[in-house]
């Protein structure tokens, strides 16, 4: 009997390799622009972008801050003031939509769970660029819809963005549905106030640094079959299942 038959999927950091995509698209982008581009850049860009998002997620900022102030303040850091934000953000949101990267063979685990779940994608994001990532990778063929903050006027991990998403999938019930993916600030404090139960895909054994609650922890996105179809049942008390060192 299965545990779980709504699956939440995050998509960056999750289903792909964000990052990678992430170092790719500046790289072009940059170069386009005659901007220094080496992994120096690329790191600080990285730590700007990451705290403009948990800004944007706790409803500091507005999108379009993230989407153009992160750049604004990377290229008066670098000497660059003059370089317009507004011109380089579309170009490096076009390149970051042309390219993707599976983590742990994330395309076949959503097709082979296709059978026997429903899966949605929540993710915040610009959604020219989700999209064209998820069709691209062809994960989109096993999502039954995409939940893109930009399109819903409200981020993860606000509950009012899943709200949205509940409304819109047909026979919707919390105890039914589990969200997976990465992040602590996003998916599992959203999965909180969403009233759903919560999976953390964690492989690099990060330390959970701010008080949320996990139903699961896991290190490979393929443990969430076990848990999806009740071989592993959650814990009634506080302590996380976890599959770390797991055989």
């Amino acid at each position: 009997m299965k545990q779980y038959d709504i699956v939440l999927w995050d998509v960056d950091q999750t289903l792909l390799d964000f990052k990678k995509s992430q170092r790719y698209a500046v790289r072009k982008a940059f170069k386009q622009f005659g901007l220094p581009c080496g992994q120096e850049v690329i790191e600080r860009y990285s730590q700007i972008n990451d705290s403009c998002w948990k800004r944007y997620e706790k409803g500091e900022i507005a999108w379009e801050e993230v989407f153009y102030g992160r750049f604004r303040t990377l290229f008066r850091e670098i000497g660059r003031p003059e370089v317009s934000e507004k011109e380089v953000a579309p170009i490096y949101q076009s390149f970051l939509g042309l390219v993707y990267f599976y983590r742990d063979d994330s395309y076949e685990l959503c097709r082979r769970l296709s059978k026997s779940c429903r899966q949605f994608a929540v993710t915040n994001g610009a959604a020219l660029t989700q999209r064209n990532k998820l069709r691209l990778s062809g994960l989109s063929e096993w999502m039954e819809e995409i939940f893109i903050s930009e399109e819903m006027g409200k981020p993860k991990p606000m509950k009012e963005f899943f709200d949205q998403c509940f409304r819109r999938i047909v026979g919707f019930e919390r105890e039914r549905a589990i969200i997976v993916g990465d992040s602590l600030t996003s998916d599992m404090l959203g999965g909180n106030r969403a009233g759903i139960d919560c999976c953390w895909y964690n492989p690099e054994n990060r330390i959970k640094d701010i008080p949320v609650r996990i139903d699961y922890e896991i290190e490979n996105l393929w443990e969430i079959e076990r848990i999806i179809h009740g071989e592993v049942i959650k814990s009634k008390a506080e302590t996380v299942v976890s599959f770390k060192n797991s055989p």
